[in-house]
């Protein structure tokens, strides 16, 4: 199984708003020496960048995303919505195998989905009751005690203006399984 993709978990957390270290471990959750390499990574390729600040008590450093960082982080974006298009596509079908073997293919890229407001959580547990298994097989225990993971509490500003709409599915009650009678799931 390939590595949980981090990176785009930091780039998102970034593109949100968290520009300091302390900011954007404690919203991404991953630890402070991962997060120093993932970050030394990331400047290396070139999608993020330090720059000083002139601040009240003296300069600070502040981390952004280059353009480069921005466009890949809109890839990867267009990426992860394609793949719970492609879950949710499943889903729909009814086969329980199918879906069980395309998330577990895709086990890695679940926190990411979740972390960017891909994925929808209520259609996402359905999933998971359809397939009769618990929602601790696909998402890690450090996201498991927050609800709101990658969403800064203090401002509903996501700091994304794209004007594209990554909410997840369109679920809308079509007869598919676990159909909501017409109710609009994507909360």
């Amino acid at each position: 199984m390939e590595e949980e993709p981090s990176d785009v978990i930091v780039l998102s957390a970034i593109s949100q708003g968290a520009k300091k270290f302390d900011k954007i471990s404690k919203k991404t959750r991953i630890s402070h020496q991962e997060l120093e390499s993932l970050l030394q990574q990331l400047e290396d390729k070139g999608l993020i960048r330090v720059v000083e600040k002139k601040g009240f008590f003296g300069p600070k450093k502040e981390i952004i995303l280059t353009d480069k960082g921005n466009k890949e982080l809109e890839e990867r974006r267009f990426e992860l919505q394609q793949n719970w298009n492609q879950m949710v596509e499943i889903w729909k079908s009814g086969d329980k195998q199918k879906l069980q073997q395309h998330m577990e293919d895709n086990k890695s890229l679940i926190p990411s989905m979740m972390f960017m407001g891909i994925m929808d959580m209520m259609m996402f547990s359905t999933m998971i009751s359809f397939m009769g298994l618990a929602m601790t097989s696909f998402i890690p225990d450090q996201y498991m005690d927050n609800q709101d993971m990658g969403h800064d509490t203090s401002s509903h500003d996501s700091g994304h203006d794209s004007g594209q709409d990554f909410s997840g599915g369109d679920f809308h009650g079509d007869g598919g399984p676990g159909d909501m009678g017409g109710f609009d799931v994507n909360f």
